[in-house]
């Protein structure tokens, strides 16, 4: 996948996107302290300026606030090196989020079924697009809309049967690949 990137780029940061449910915290967690990198989660920030709760903007003001709030702090980002970033799962879904993201950071795409995301949401209140009657179909909805903007990543792994461990090991060889930083033994 990295065979995408066809200018070199300087890059000062990792993006973590993909669905909800996939691991980009967790993961992004693990990867940050290995990189000695500070981890950021686009949702926290979002959350901590306003001082409402994502599913609250959500219920209260509509998607499209809190997609105008996302939009701010990416471009905020261009400044930004040596952190993690871990991106609400629409984010990268705005093709001008995505190219800002890539400008500076290596975008890594995590991916999971349908089921899986299911099996790893069903009890979480927290996340205000499941808010439906049928959750899964839900999930097949919105993965189907944003697939071709999650491809666009420049590095997609699958999270499926893998633990946060593994997933992150597998996305630091593809930064240190990225980067040309040396094989670590």
């Amino acid at each position: 996948m990295l065979g995408r990137m066809s200018v070199p780029r300087q890059i000062r940061n990792v993006a973590l996107a993909g669905f909800m449910g996939v691991g980009k915290s967790s993961v992004g967690r693990l990867v940050a302290a290995e990189l000695q990198f500070e981890f950021v989660d686009t949702d926290e920030v979002i959350e901590k300026r306003t001082g409402v709760k994502v599913s609250e903007i959500f219920a209260l003001h509509g998607e499209e606030v809190f997609r105008k709030f996302e939009r701010e702090l990416v471009a905020e980002m261009t400044s930004w090196s040596g952190r993690v970033i871990s991106t609400g799962g629409g984010l990268v879904v705005e093709p001008d989020n995505l190219a800002s993201l890539k400008s500076h950071s290596l975008v890594v795409c995590l991916w999971a079924s349908p089921a899986t995301i299911y099996q790893r949401t069903k009890h979480q209140t927290h996340r205000p697009l499941l808010q439906a009657a049928d959750p899964l179909a839900k999930i097949r909805e919105l993965l189907a809309t944003r697939e071709a903007a999650y491809k666009q990543a420049d590095v997609l792994v699958n999270t499926e049967q893998r633990s946060i461990k593994e997933i992150a090991a597998h996305v630091l060889h593809h930064i240190r690949a990225a980067r040309h930083d040396p094989p670590r033994l």
